[in-house]
């Protein structure tokens, strides 16, 4: 076994490994850039050495420097995580030479792997079904939308080398074709080197359901059961889950024993997913082959109870694999909900910025068996690689952590997910939790009516217009406020206390969310506070309060919850929603009232890779203007009326900070630039 191995990668997945090797007795070497500096991939490895830049081409991406301080590190290995390094053969090979173990599979399976086209044909000349396409190497336009045109619409256009949701696009009609694969081809190349694609047929209401395979260099390999990846956005999975709701073991077994020949087929060495689009009917079509360990594997280890990342050390050292098919069995159920930073309500956009505060429910990180057997499943485990304090910044994956939970049943195990995502408290930057708890409480999900367009058809049930806050809600904001008033800090002239002399202090506190103003009065009492709202109104006192916990005494109820103040805003936590309410003070804002209506800024820090538009051109509502790269993502920036470009001030390949104004717009019908 290895007594030292470099994890070439960050994030939870480099945590993951460290964890895994730790308890194995194996020292870690950790790679980190200079964004990275206080990650905590570099404080939970024993070593941690700078790689390069914040920009992944010139650190994590540079295969020559991490190879470099593997060997002078003394690391017999190198683990390369996922994303990255992980998927590319020059790499594997270059590790060969240097004398080093590159824990995945040969390069020649990554090979025959990681081109999605090539796979196919390997997959067709093993009588594996396949979606009709093309996955040939003419990438001639013209000759692209013909292929197109004869498959009928909708198709899927995929980056062969991608992965993750890059490089796609569904295209509904002819007269789209051409600006989706251009589109297309400018992600592939941003986030693979490889502007290749293939079009396929785009099946409706299909499931994604992905077969988790290991091998040894002995000759065996096996199947791990199968994961339900079917409820994605943008292509990238949102939630996983093992095994898949309704299938039956005939299926399984089928899926399974396709899966494995296909490792077989290319002497595959390792952990490795074959991926499979099934229809409603039970009818199931290879998809592509992931050549590492997914994102998602912990649900796999927790239906199982094995270490995935401890059976990658112990393949890679020669060993065999330490069960055979007919020794692994399904214990439970298990769901993962990634956690994310970014903003569902506007398009999924990621977000930047400080993970100023977050609380994480009870969980543990592993308790996995020992050896690589079988062990009784935690109910709630996190994966993360960053704390509180830390930053999740532009230049890679906004992913803040993995919640997975396990239940006997699925049942027990969507009541223990929803459990843990009301304990889930993020404030400084936006965070999909809201919307991951709409989503489990879905009925189509919680029924496991399940496909990859879920989230697009029950966009309304799964994005309702904002709800008022309700007094509980307004009384916990107005506590924090009045309380870190009341304290003074100890000078009497701070004393905030509310004290007059024959009468009662009245003030008015002005709230408000993205949607609603909440104008709240509030009558101080010698035992208290009078608080008033949009016709409620009751008594209010502070029964307890616990740093920034509170229980209050609102009229004949008790109402607790959480307060976390960020500047103006009031982060409230109760009842497992999550409230930000704003208190403005009118006096302080004095002089800022330059309106910022219709102005055409960067959404976040990138690049313009496209510009659609000339100088006065006349443009209707909506129309595409320039399209920006941010976090390995295109974002594409519209008219936001009928009007006229009035002046760039961009060009391709300028990099633009957040709130940059993109260009000068004029509406129809007025003079006034925006």
């Amino acid at each position: 076994m290895f007594t030292k191995i470099l994890i070439a990668n960050r994030g939870e997945i480099a945590c993951r490994v460290a964890a895994t090797a730790r308890r194995m007795g194996i020292k870690t070497v950790a790679v980190y850039s200079e964004a990275d500096a206080s990650a905590k991939h570099v404080a939970v490895c024993d070593e941690a050495v700078l790689i390069g830049p914040p920009a992944a081409k010139e650190s994590y991406l540079r295969a020559d420097k991490i190879i470099e301080v593997a060997l002078a590190s003394g690391a017999q290995a190198i683990h390369p995580g996922y994303g990255f390094l992980s998927e590319n053969a020059a790499f594997a090979d270059a590790c060969a030479q240097a004398g080093l173990v590159f824990i995945g599979p040969p390069a020649s399976a990554i090979r025959a792997m990681g081109s999605k086209s090539a796979a196919k044909s390997l997959m067709e000349s093993a009588k594996v079904p396949l979606v009709p396409g093309y996955h040939g190497d003419d990438q001639d336009a013209e000759f692209l939308q013909t292929q197109a045109d004869r498959i009928a619409y909708p198709v899927l256009l995929k980056a062969s080398a991608g992965g993750g949701g890059k490089g796609m696009r569904i295209v509904e009609r002819s007269a789209d074709f051409k600006a989706a694969l251009a589109s297309c081809k400018r992600e592939a190349i941003n986030s693979f080197g490889d502007d290749k694609v293939l079009v396929e047929k785009y099946l409706t209401r299909p499931r994604h359901i992905e077969i988790q395979v290991f091998a040894d260099s002995h000759g065996d390999c096996v199947y791990l059961f199968e994961r339900d990846c079917s409820v994605q956005r943008r292509h990238q999975k949102v939630l996983e889950e093992a095994p898949a709701p309704g299938m039956t073991q005939e299926r399984r077994s089928a899926m399974g024993e396709a899966a494995v020949a296909a490792a077989k087929a290319v002497g595959y060495v390792g952990a490795g997913t074959v991926e499979f689009i099934a229809n409603q009917d039970g009818s199931f079509y290879f998809m592509e082959m992931n050549t590492r360990l997914q994102v998602e594997h912990p649900v796999t280890e927790m239906i199982t109870g094995l270490d995935l990342v401890e059976w990658q050390l112990r393949v890679a050292a020669g060993q065999r694999l330490p069960l055979q098919q007919a020794e692994l069995a399904i214990n439970g159920h298990a769901i993962e909900a990634r956690v994310y930073a970014e903003n569902p309500e506007k398009g999924f956009l990621p977000s930047i910025g400080a993970l100023r505060h977050m609380h994480t429910p009870n969980a543990v990180s592993f308790r996995l068996g020992d050896e690589g057997h079988a062990a009784t499943p935690a109910a709630v485990r996190i994966d993360s690689g960053v704390r509180q304090g830390d930053a999740i910044s532009p230049f890679y994956d906004p992913m803040i952590a993995k919640l997975i939970v396990w239940g006997h049943d699925r049942q027990q195990a969507l009541a223990r997910m929803a459990q843990a995502l009301s304990e889930y408290q993020i404030v400084g930057l936006a965070s999909n939790i809201a919307f991951l708890q709409r989503l489990i409480a879905s009925q189509p999900f919680a029924s496991a009516d399940l496909d990859t367009g879920l989230i697009e058809r029950h966009h309304d049930t799964l994005f309702p217009a904002t709800a008022k806050a309700g007094l509980p809600v307004l009384a916990l904001a107005a506590a924090a406020l009045l309380a870190s008033e009341r304290h003074g800090g100890g000078e009497p002239w701070a004393d905030a206390s509310g004290w007059r002399l024959n009468s009662a202090l009245q003030r008015n506190l002005d709230y408000a969310d993205e949607g609603h103003a909440y104008p709240v009065g509030v009558t101080y009492r010698a035992d208290g506070w009078d608080i008033a709202s949009g016709g409620d109104h009751a008594h209010m006192s502070i029964a307890a309060q616990h740093g920034t916990h509170f229980t209050l005494k609102l009229g004949e109820h008790t109402v607790q919850g959480n307060v976390v103040r960020d500047g103006e805003t009031f982060h409230v936590f109760t009842g497992g929603a999550h409230v930000a309410l704003v208190c403005t003070d009118p006096l302080a804002h004095a002089g800022e009232a330059e309106a910022e209506g219709g102005r055409l800024t960067a959404p976040m820090p990138g690049k313009i890779v496209a510009v659609l538009v000339a100088a006065g051109a006349k443009v209707d509502k909506g129309t595409p203007l320039l399209i920006m790269e941010a976090m390995k993502m295109e974002h594409t920036i519209a008219a936001p009326s009928d009007g006229e470009v009035d002046e760039l001030l961009y060009a391709v390949g300028d990099q633009v900070a957040e709130g940059a104004q993109l260009l000068s717009f004029k509406v129809a019908g007025e003079s006034k630039k925006k």
